[in-house]
């Protein structure tokens, strides 16, 4: 099991550090992944090396929100995934659908972006997800399916990456798919990425979208849920904590 949690625009240098001690003192001795679960955090890129400082050698690994898709050059603003890894990060979200609404970001551009984390020697986070409008229309699968399609890069390993199912309309807004719905498109996740992986293999999927303490270990209970990307919840040291336990 996975469980990553994403800041988004969220956090200062008091904050994070104290979430952080509140997640360390909280987790068992051992290691998390002794358990079945990796646990991992996602702050804004001015705190990444930070974070992973005040983690050190601990329980939890460290990602990025996003990052470009060159290593270097005349982009200001972007970060390279070689600097994220650079500042201890070993994951990076790519993708994401706030990324993707609020920077207009293609399913071109998540690919090369996928294609530079792994160039990079990071994990990617590749989100898809379809709006309120598209389930409401029939086309959820649609949507999804041709995200992947055009989102995941060429000739991958099922170890080389991780794919995350955020419905849009379930991010932030307190709603969250049923456990049916939730299944369901898992199922039509897990076959397509099938069909696009090198050795026919799929990679672990998250599932995303108003995950609590309280609904947690009913979606990781759904088959081909291999763990959550959470958002609010891990801002706060004890829901993330009872999210983790969850999954264990």
């Amino acid at each position: 099991m996975l469980v990553i949690g994403n800041w988004k625009m969220n956090g200062s240098t008091s904050m994070g550090k104290s979430l952080v001690q509140g997640l360390v003192d909280g987790l068992p001795a051992t290691d998390p992944t002794t358990d079945g679960v990796t646990v991992v955090v996602c702050p804004p890129a001015p705190y990444i090396g930070a974070v992973a400082g005040w983690i050190g050698d601990g329980q939890i690994a460290v990602g990025g929100q996003t990052c470009h898709g060159q290593e270097s050059g005349a982009h200001t603003g972007d970060v390279a995934p070689e600097m994220l890894a650079d500042c201890g990060a070993t994951y990076v979200i790519v993708g994401h659908s706030e990324r993707r609404h609020d920077h207009g970001e293609t399913d071109r551009q998540v690919q090369d972006q996928a294609k530079a984390a792994i160039r990079a020697g990071l994990t990617p986070i590749i989100c898809v997800g379809e709006t309120k409008q598209q389930r409401e229309a029939g086309e959820a699968d649609a949507v999804v399916t041709q995200q992947l399609q055009a989102s995941v890069p060429d000739g991958v390993t099922a170890s080389q990456i991780i794919i995350a199912y955020e419905p849009v309309w379930a991010i932030g807004t307190g709603l969250t798919a049923s456990t049916d719905d939730i299944a369901a498109m898992h199922q039509v996740i897990a076959q397509v990425m099938a069909t696009l992986t090198a050795d026919g293999s799929v990679p672990s999927l998250l599932y995303g979208g108003s995950v609590k303490p309280g609904n947690a270990a009913e979606i990781f209970a759904v088959e081909h849920v291999n763990g959550g990307l959470i958002g609010g919840a891990s801002l706060k040291a004890e829901d993330f904590l009872g999210i983790i336990r969850a999954a264990m």
